[in-house]
């Protein structure tokens, strides 16, 4: 169990360089735009959303090295993204060369949203698996508050230059994560069922379980061995169930519009009446409360199980944002405002923020895993990238009071409940195996 928890937490650094690469971006959003004069438009494409279209491209192509060179070295190459992605932000002479760093930043993103939770919930149990995988989440938020603490410490360190220091900074932790991710061995499941080495993923059980257990483990997994010839799609009927589980899932997350908050938090809380530094300091505090919160859904996602979770994050989605949008409409003030969406990011951590990565995950089978992790992180990301793309645009029109943004956000959020209560099945206590008899019978 020791090598499985180190394991896990080796691989949710990745889930750190993500929080951290993606958040840091609301602290030169502002001076960015000041420095080369950019249009809401430009801003929104170029600078503030380009990240998100690399995180697309490597959410939807992430399955391919995860499947032809393995989960271990797919992470690897996704660390060196990262390196190469905040030295080439933070030296960027221009905006096009700034967002073209930005973006292959963003292929690491996306591509640590597939790798990271296909790996741990492959060499999970079915007891512990839900909180290993949200370490990956909890390392996510992690890197959220690191990255709004970091931004605060660097504004007024270097001047007209404290937004490179804070882009630039994400370099260490890279270096860092890619060579301790050199440590772990490969995944069981992708060395059994992908590259076929028997002897190489029985000797990782070996170091999972005890012998008669991973040889249990080891005859399981091998029922599962296809034919090479035969190349299956996510998008064949049988598979029909989980891909519509993981659309929904994923879209309901970012028509939330945690996205949204979290990379336009400063320029929010300004229209509200606080200054820069306040709401800088602010968002630290919305990074905090994310943290919390993502700590109590990780203990709670293999008690309570993921359903619960998101019943829970649901009800409080819907009155933290009705909220937020009354306080804007009604003018009720900056306290009543940032109480509403520190509710807002409770609600987020402990439901969709806990759940989404372990849920997805879970439900694909052995065969398709890395594909339709690939497919269910790639909608996530596609509506993160147009929402963010539309913010500038869509703060700018709302710019005297933006209630109506946070009123549509409520209402989306009330879907979702529906969603939950009338579509969503529980897969705590499962295991992978068994979980794939229950979503290809639709159970």
């Amino acid at each position: 169990m020791n090598n499985v928890r180190n394991w896990s937490l080796t691989v949710a650094v990745a889930g750190f360089l993500f929080g951290f690469d993606t958040v840091v971006i609301s602290g030169a959003n502002l001076p960015i735009k000041e420095l080369w004069h950019t249009t809401p438009l430009f801003h929104g494409i170029f600078i503030m959303s380009m990240a998100l279209w690399g995180t697309v491209f490597g959410a939807l192509f992430g399955g391919i090295p995860c499947d032809k060179l393995g989960r271990k070295k797919t992470l690897f190459w996704i660390g060196i993204l990262f390196l190469v992605s905040a030295l080439g932000s933070a030296l960027a002479p221009d905006p096009y060369t700034f967002s073209f760093f930005r973006f292959i930043g963003g292929i690491g993103v996306g591509a640590s949203s597939v790798a990271a939770p296909i790996y741990i919930s492959e060499i999970s149990s079915a007891k512990n698996r839900g909180k290993l995988v949200a370490l990956f989440q909890f390392n996510i938020v992690f890197g959220i508050l690191i990255a709004f603490f970091s931004n605060y410490l660097f504004e007024g360190f270097g001047g007209i230059n404290d937004w490179r220091w804070m882009i630039g900074i994400v370099a260490l932790p890279a270096l860092i994560y890619s060579i301790i991710v050199l440590q772990i061995p490969d995944s069981p499941r992708w060395l059994l069922l992908k590259k076929r080495d028997d002897a190489a993923g029985l000797k990782v059980l070996e170091m999972i379980y005890s012998k008669e257990e991973a040889l249990e483990n080891f005859n399981e997994i091998k029922k599962d061995v296809v034919d090479g010839t035969v190349k299956e799609t996510i998008f064949s009927n049988k598979y029909k169930w989980p891909v519509i589980l993981a659309f929904l899932l994923a879209f309901f997350n970012q028509l939330s519009g945690i996205n949204f908050i979290i990379y336009y938090a400063p320029e929010i809380l300004e229209m509200a009446g606080l200054a820069s530094k306040e709401s800088l300091l602010n968002s630290i505090l919305i990074g905090l409360t994310n943290l919390i919160f993502t700590i109590i859904g990780m203990r709670l996602i293999d008690v309570l199980g993921r359903k619960q979770l998101m019943i829970i994050g649901s009800i409080g989605y819907i009155a933290s944002l009705g909220m937020v949008a009354l306080a804007f409409y009604t003018n009720l003030g900056a306290i009543v405002l940032m109480v509403s969406i520190l509710l807002f990011i409770a609600s987020h951590a402990i439901g969709q923020g806990a759940v989404i990565w372990v849920f997805i995950s879970e439900i694909f089978p052995n065969n398709v895993r890395a594909n339709g992790q690939s497919f269910g992180t790639g909608i996530h990301w596609i509506f993160a990238a147009l929402i963010t793309l539309a913010g500038p645009v869509v703060i700018d029109l709302f710019k005297v009071n933006p209630w109506p943004i946070f009123a549509f956000f409520a209402f989306m959020m009330v879907l979702q409940l529906v969603f939950v209560l009338f579509m969503m099945p529980e897969t705590k206590g499962l295991s992978l195996e068994e979980l794939e008899h229950k979503m290809l019978n639709h159970e």
